[in-house]
């Protein structure tokens, strides 16, 4: 009996992993063994295992490198078809940029300065196509573009081309001569059927630019040597690639401006006189863009050599008198 009640009064054995209590210079502690804080936070932080990558077999790599080459061989040889796709999920194309492939037999529509659309009207698309940029020395056609230029103040280009017709007949097809000889009987005339296309200021200012323009004629030998004496005789070349950068008035068309009023010549200030400019070809404008940008610029290298072809006849003609009449 006597062992049996000491069985039962002793404790149960403890395990050695646990803690036990321990004075501490700071009062009771409940110090945990070492080796019981690594199994807590064994517990607490499961540890990733990482794992080890198997053996390949070596026949299955030589497979793979000789497949990945036969790709690498590919891609280098289609050049600009290889596609990179960046971080974003942008796909870029190495190489040419994409061409637009054009049916056998379609046309292609010429690209023409901005200002003309698919919905500009004809006549306006034709005379930007024919006319406009063009270099211009006949004096009556000279006339004609500058009398148009001062319509602009008060009507546009395509409203102007239809009525062309009605200018034409209104002013005995722009003979500064003819209109020189305008009586006031006669404007009162064009104020009855040409009053809507310009104001009387506006008629007046014709008549009297035709009577400045004969003089300009007798001092200069034509209006087209004053006009192209300004530039050196050598139309002028801009470049613009958008319309934006198109002027309304240069320091050029100021200066001639302001001769021609010095001269007598009436509505005739840096704007209109720059229209003039653009339209009598005195300045290309064409965008670079536009197709008649280099076909103007042929076009003055055709008329600059013609007259040079035409001045060098002359001299000789002229060496030929001098010699003949020694």
């Amino acid at each position: 009996m006597a062992m049996s009640v000491a069985t039962k009064l002793q404790s149960p054995a403890k395990p050695l992993s646990e803690g036990r209590v321990v004075l501490g210079p700071g009062g009771n502690r409940f110090r945990v063994s070492e080796e019981a804080k690594r199994k807590k936070e064994g517990l607490k932080k499961p540890q990733q295992h990482r794992e080890q990558p198997s053996e390949v077999p070596e026949a299955v790599v030589r497979n793979n490198l000789s497949f990945e080459s036969s790709c690498s061989s590919d891609s280098s040889s289609s050049g600009s078809s290889v596609k990179m796709v960046n971080s974003r999920g942008r796909v870029k194309r190495n190489g040419l940029k994409p061409v637009k492939v054009v049916p056998h037999g379609v046309e292609v529509p010429a690209k023409r300065c901005d200002w003309i659309t698919p919905n500009s009207d004809p006549l306006y698309t034709s005379f930007h196509d024919e006319e406009w940029g063009v270099p211009v020395h006949d004096d009556k056609k000279l006339f004609e573009l500058l009398v148009l230029s001062q319509a602009l103040a008060e009507l546009s280009w395509p409203t102007i081309l239809n009525k062309r017709d009605i200018f034409r007949k209104l002013f005995d097809n722009f003979d500064p001569s003819s209109i020189a000889k305008f009586t006031d009987k006669k404007l009162l005339s064009l104020k009855a059927s040409g009053g809507t296309l310009l104001s009387e200021p506006k008629l007046r200012a014709v008549i009297e630019n035709a009577n400045q323009m004969l003089k300009v004629q007798q001092e200069f030998g034509s209006f087209s040597n004053y006009c192209w004496s300004f530039i050196n005789h050598k139309p002028m070349k801009n470049g613009f690639r958008y319309a934006r950068q198109v002027p309304v008035k240069t320091p050029k068309s100021e200066l001639i401006s302001k001769d021609l009023m010095q001269r007598g010549f009436r509505c005739v200030g840096p704007t209109v006189i720059y229209s003039f400019m653009q339209v009598a070809g005195l300045v290309n404008d064409h965008l670079l863009t536009c197709f008649r940008f280099q076909e103007c610029n042929s076009n003055i290298k055709k008329d600059l050599q013609a007259k040079t072809e035409e001045t060098e006849v002359l001299t000789n003609a002229l060496e030929n008198n001098c010699l003949s009449h020694d």
